[in-house]
Formats: structure tokens, sequence, C-alpha cells
């Protein structure tokens, strides 16, 4: 075994740390992976020349304050053991057991999330941070720590990795720490990470406040003594504390009221804890009776509380010098959960896992907040759950027979209506609040009453998307709108089905398109029919599946080789910029990592590399009859009138064209504007359908659509 480098860390100190409050700790195991991690970590630095291990140790102390348990404490000291050293998984099973491992193991994985990169791949991550989460919760303790200790140490990496690690720090795991209940953290996080991201705004602050206390003296200190004055005389025994707030919070709230910080009232905030609830509500009474209570700032969270557990009431009231303080009034069993959150499940006091009653169960927490991520269905609707749950805070709104709903604040009585049932959401005709009419996207304050007004055949409309906030209100509402969507693409899919059957001299009957639904492995004929409306499906696949011999003599060139002149092997694909069809004069451009991209002769994307010639490959199509492969963007206005879309679709279809995609650019009560993508054979076939396009009465307008923006 190699000796235990000498580190001149304070182990003892950090194990008596431990053992006051926690004297059944198990000292030696501590100990043990105290020196494990040290000879791990040994001869590595951090960016500021200090021995590596001096950052898990840091960790562990960060964990030992939050009172925390022998197995998070470990998992701090041994957190970077897997990723960085040779250390493994069985190595740390062997030596500190399977609770410990896992933990360790989860804490690496979270490690190499990159939660700052691309939407798809951070949504993606997301996923995992949550799983993580919901298997042991410590897990994301020990990150929120490490994160902690390495924003109070980042002035010693590089600049750009000061800005990322710091813009990180206040999208994610500042507002995480703040939805855990660990609201010292959220501050100190977001202070942390304001220095680097904007630390002349943060300067400017700090400034003010020193000028401030000059001119008016220590406000905290007079006005701390006025509080326990008043409550002295009310003979009401309370711990009273005072802070100026951190300016990071000072600078949110001159951007939101869009205020100089001269005008900003509210920059003090003073605790108040007491022995029991009744003493709560009785400072509050003492308060409210010596000092003004400012109107819409009161919360009761201890008769409402939050869901992470923190309960508190808040007031804010204008106090010596007319001055706005706000006041925080708690127990101290409420404080110690306001102070821990949901780590407070796991602290201990006096050497027993505290019974705090108001702890929240992580498991119960865990599982309210990714309640509604599994219904979302891509990355965008995901990554909005996911925000929408870490950064809204609540408001208490109740029915008209006085039931409690909670609603993150920016709520509407739709999504109140939801709140309630998606029944009674989907069929939501009006609101009223308090009693009086008032429009869908009004923003529900604390304590409203919200009435829900409801219409038999009433059905959720798009724009109601953009009204709501919560994911339960979104998800609703995208089912319900899909559902209707799913009726118009089975229309679409009938027509663009007999089209098709009738190509090839047979009939689309209910029998063929069940049959061919069964050939395709699809649940139904309806769903045959959807996929075919909304171009999940071609037709001519559906019709190859019953009578293969009909599109069999379709193709006479190989889809693959539809090009001439490429090197044998050579990707190749065509530039949607311009979207080349057979019949028109070509010529391949090289881009790095994605072969020759084929344009048109005439494309405005050329221009970029018109000095490069070495990039350009001399290509023309292949002769003979090409398939129907080459997808060409139709742009078309029509009238907007039964029947019309429909007999559209079947022209096209008319001239044996697919319509592989169809979306509605703008809809207005006259006429429609639809970008069609249709399947070519070649530039006569795309000049056939123009020609039947432009002859119908109800075609305003038709040209072929190019977007330069979808260049290479």
């Amino acid at each position: 075994m190699n000796d235990i480098p000498d580190l001149d860390l304070d182990l003892d100190g950090l194990i008596e740390r431990i053992r006051r409050y926690n004297p059944k700790s198990n000292s030696d195991l501590i100990r043990t992976a105290y020196e494990y991690g040290a000879r791990m970590h040994d001869g590595q630095t951090r960016h500021s020349g200090e021995p590596y291990f001096t950052h898990p140790f840091a960790v562990a102390e960060i964990l030992a304050d939050m009172q925390l348990d022998d197995a998070t404490i470990i998992t701090a000291l041994l957190h970077d053991t897997i990723e960085d050293t040779r250390s493994t998984y069985s190595d740390v099973t062997k030596t500190f057991g399977v609770e410990v491992a896992e933990l360790v193991d989860g804490v690496t994985k979270l490690t190499n999330l990159q939660l700052s990169s691309s939407e798809t791949k951070q949504a993606e991550n997301f996923r995992k941070l949550f799983m993580a989460m919901s298997k042991d919760l410590r897990v994301i303790l020990v990150k929120l720590a490490d994160r902690l200790h390495n924003m109070r140490t980042i002035r010693a990496m590089r600049p750009d990795k000061q800005v990322q690690k710091s813009r990180e720090t206040m999208d994610i795991y500042a507002p995480l720490a703040g939805r855990m209940g660990m609201q010292w953290m959220r501050e100190e996080l977001e202070d942390l990470a304001f220095r680097v991201l904007n630390p002349e705004a943060r300067n400017s602050i700090m400034r003010r406040f020193l000028r401030l206390q000059k001119e008016s003296g220590d406000v905290i200190e007079k006005i701390t003594g006025d509080i326990r004055l008043e409550l002295d005389k009310a003979g009401i025994t309370a711990d009273v504390f005072g802070r100026a707030k951190k300016p990071f919070s000072i600078w949110r709230k001159m951007q939101e009221k869009n205020q100089s910080f001269s005008r900003l009232s509210d920059t003090y905030g003073f605790r108040i804890i007491t022995d029991s609830e009744a003493d709560c509500y009785r400072v509050l009474g003492v308060i409210h009776q010596r000092w003004r209570a400012i109107p819409g700032r009161f919360k009761d969270y201890i008769s409402q509380p939050k869901s992470n557990g923190y309960r508190s009431i808040h007031t804010t009231v204008s106090g010596r010098d007319g001055k706005r303080v706000e006041v925080q009034i708690r127990t101290h069993a409420m404080h110690d959960v306001a102070e821990a959150g949901v780590a407070a499940h796991w602290s201990y006091k006096d050497g027993v896992r505290a019974e705090n009653p108001f702890a929240v169960d992580p498991a119960k927490w865990i599982s309210a907040l990714t309640e509604r991520f599994e219904s979302a269905e891509d990355h965008d609707e995901f990554l909005e759950h996911v925000k929408m749950e870490m950064y809204q805070d609540q408001v208490f709104c109740f029915t008209p027979k006085g039931e409690v709903v909670k609603l993150p604040r920016g709520a509407t009585p739709l999504d109140f209506a939801y709140a309630i049932h998606t029944r009674i959401g989907d069929s939501c005709v009006g609101a009223k609040v308090d009693g009086i009419r008032v429009p869908l996207w009004t923003r529900i304050k604390n304590g409203q009453s919200v009435e829900i007004m409801t219409a038999e055949g009433q059905s959720p409309q798009a724009t109601w998307i953009d009204i709501v906030v919560t994911g339960r209100a979104k998800a609703a509402i995208r089912k319900s709108l899909r559902s209707v969507d799913r009726e118009r693409f089975m229309r679409l899919g009938r027509e663009l089905a007999r089209v098709a059957f009738e190509h090839v001299g047979r009939k689309a009957t209910d029998k063929a398109l069940s049959t061919a639904a069964k050939q395709l492995r699809l649940k139904n004929a309806e769903e045959l029919l959807a996929r075919l409306g909304s171009a999940e499906l071609q037709a001519r696949d559906v019709v190859a599946a019953l009578y293969p011999e009909s599109v069999e003599a379709e193709a006479e060139v190989d889809g693959d080789s539809v090009v001439v002149g490429l090197e044998t092997g050579q990707d190749f694909a065509r530039a949607q910029c311009c979207q080349p069809v057979p019949g028109e004069r070509i010529v391949g451009i090289t881009y790095r990592g994605k072969g020759v991209m084929v344009h048109t002769i005439d494309c405005d994307a050329l221009a970029d590399v018109a000095e490069d010639s070495s990039r350009w490959v001399d290509l023309h199509w292949h002769s003979g009859q090409h398939p129907a492969i080459h997808t060409v963007s139709i742009d078309m206005t029509i009238s907007n009138d039964a029947g019309v879309l429909g007999r559209i679709c079947s022209l096209i279809g008319e001239q044996k064209a697919n319509i592989s995609d169809l979306k509605f650019l703008d809809r207005k009560p006259d006429f429609y504007r639809l970008l069609v993508d249709v399947d070519l054979r070649d530039i006569e076939h795309l000049h056939a359908i123009m020609l039947t396009l432009e002859a119908d009465s109800d075609v305003a307008d038709v040209h072929r659509h190019r977007d330069i923006a979808r260049k290479p």
C-alpha cells in the first residue's frame, strides 16, 4: 500500500464536525475514504496548482455543514476517483459497499453530461439527470456541492471556461438548488456566476451598497433592533436576523421592474425564527401593527407549503425611513427545512436522522417533479417541462367551493381548468376571476378564486399553447390538436390512396387498405391513412404492399446512381437550397464531412464558393427514365373552400407524383398558402404539374420554392 500524501488538510476537524451532529458516525470509514481518495489523486493538481484532492475534501466539508449522512460524505471524498484515477466501481464496492459505489458512479455519470450543449442533446442529458435524481437524490446533492466549490475557485480557470461554467450554473444548477429548497446555495451559485458573467454590474451594486451604508449607517442593525423591541413588548421569544440581499437578486429585480438601484426599495431581508407556529402568526400581527404592510406582498407558505417542504410567512412592510423590508417568519423546524430543502430528509441531529415533520420524502418529491415529463413526445416539449418545473414559483388559487389549486407563477385560467380535469380544460369557453369575467390569457394572482365556464362541442384552439404555462395543460392541448390533425390526415390519406390505386387500375377499398396495413405491420386501415396523410408513408409503398408487380417497372435508373461524374464510393446529396432534378444543368461542390452536394448551375449558394475551383465537380444526370424520388417544394395559394385541397392533391396524384409533405404557411378566411413537397422524376415532370396547377381556377398562385437559407 502506498503512503498517504501529506496534504495539510484537517481530517480530524472534519470528523469532529460530523460527530457533533452524528455521534454514531463511522469515523474509521470516513478516514479510510480520505486515505483512499488522497492516494488515488496523488500527483494530480487543479488549475490553481493545488493538489487535486483538496477539491473532494472541500466538497465533503460543504456536505458536512449540511449535516448529511456518512454515505454522502464518503461519496464526496471519492466522487472523482472512478472518473479521474485508476480506481474502479468494483474497487469502491469492495472497500465501501454497494451504496457508496452506486452514488460515486451516479456522480461520475452526471459529470460527463453536457447540460449546456445543443437543445436536442441537452434534452437527452436532462432526461439522464432526472433519472439519476430519481434513483438517489444524494447524487445531485454531491454534484451541487461539487459545482459550488468549483464556482468558489473558478478564477483559476481559463476565461472562456469561466464563462461557460458560469452560464451552466446560472441556467441549470442554481435553479435546481432553488427547486430543491436550498435557497442559500441557489443565491451563492447565482452570485458567483454573476461575478463572472457581469462583473461591472455586480461591482456597481456593491459600490451603491457601500455608499448607502455611509449615508444611512448600518440599516440592518437598526431595523433588527426595532423588530426585537416590538417582539419584547409583545412578550414573544424569537431570533431576528437581517441581511442585505445578494447583488444578483437585486440586479434581477432591477431588470424585472426596469428600475434603477436608487428607486429599488426592498434591498434588505429579515428573518424571524420562533418556537411555535402560533408564535409565527403572533409575530405577523406585531409586524403589521407596527409597520404598514405593502399590498400584494403577503404569502402564507405555512398554511400552503411549497412542494419541497418549504414553510414560512412572507410579508413586505414599509420600515424605517420609508424603506421597504421583506420579513420571513418561521419556526426553528421550518427553518431547518428552509436551509436544507429536500436534503433535510438525510440530515442528522443529535446522532439520529432528523425526524423533521416538514422534511419532504425525496421519492415523492421527485415523482411530483417528473410527473409530466414522460408525456413529452419531443425534445422541445421535454425541455419546456423541465424548465417550467425548475424555474417557476407557485401561486395558490381557489375553486368556487374553496378547494386550493397550486399553479406556477404566471398561470392562466386555462392552466387552472386543466389542473382540475382535462375534460374541463378541453371544453373551456370562458373564466371568472373573483366573480368578474376575464380573458383566458389573464395571469392568476395568489388567493384569487377562479370559476371555469364550459360548453359541449368546444375543443382546444392552437393559440391556447401560447397562453398556458403548465406542462399538463400544454400536453393535453397538444394531444387534442393531434387528434384533430389525425382526422384531417386521414381524409387527405384516403384521397392520396384513391389516386395511387387508380393509377394502377385498382380501387382503394376498405378491405384493400386493411390488408395493406397488415402487410406493412400497422394497427389498422385508419393508422395507414393517417400516416399517408401526414407523409410518414408514401402512397406507392401502400400499392407495392398489395401489387408489387405494378411498381417494379417504375424505375429504370438506379436511385443510388442518378448522377454521373463522381468517384467510386463518393457520397452525394441534392442541395436543399435549390433542389435540383434530372433535366437541369448541375454542378457538384465538395463539403468537408458531407461529401458532394449537387446544385443547379444557377443556384445562389454557388456565389460562396465561386473563387474556390478546387471544390467544383463536373456532374450530369444519368440518362434514362428516373424514379420519382426527387423532392421539389412548390409554393401555392389556393381558395379556402370545401374540397379544393383534396382536388389539388388529386391533380398532383394524376400526374403520377407523390406528395411527401404539406405545410400551411398562412391561413386566411378566403385563401390558404401552402408549401407542398412533391416527389418527381425530372424537370418535365415538374413542368407538367405546375401547368396543371396553374390551369385550376382555385389556384391563385403557384411557383417553385427555393430557400437560400437551407444552403449546406
